[in-house]
């Protein structure tokens, strides 16, 4: 009896740790333009319009790339979950500084989003300055 219990909660955990990932997805990618320049992972963007995607639903990768194919990178993401669905799309930036780093990406209507993974350079930054955020709506 205790093996079984033991293998059903395995199960279980098994179960929801995969489901979490498959919420988070960006499924139809989103647009935002920024009128500043910023950093996605390590690669450094500039203003403009860009579209964030998930070019492959079973990863935590997300591409986010330049409007004109110009300036592109991939981050790995972490699922998130807040109480409510998002009422609009966004992209909230970290600033340290007069530095910008990508750090979460909501989709309208749904309660699942995620957050990129902060890089070395990007928690040293934290680290040495104050915190503001800037969101950004996208569509």
């Amino acid at each position: 009896m205790n093996n079984l219990l033991k293998m059903t909660v395995a199960a279980a955990v098994l179960a929801l740790g995969s489901a979490l990932p498959a919420m988070a997805q960006v499924d139809e990618g989103m647009n935002f333009t920024t009128s500043f320049p910023f950093y996605a992972g390590h690669a450094k963007m500039q203003a403009g319009s860009y579209r964030v995607s998930q070019p492959d639903m079973n990863t935590s990768v997300l591409l986010i790339q330049s409007a004109d194919g110009r300036h592109s990178a991939f981050v790995d993401f972490i699922p998130t979950r807040s109480e409510r669905p998002h009422t609009k799309s966004d992209v909230t930036f970290q600033q340290y500084g007069d530095v910008d780093f990508v750090n979460r990406i909501w989709i309208a209507g749904e309660r699942y989003g995620v957050k990129v993974d902060p890089t070395k350079a990007e928690r040293k930054d934290a680290s040495a300055a104050s915190m503001v955020e800037n969101p950004i709506s996208g569509d």
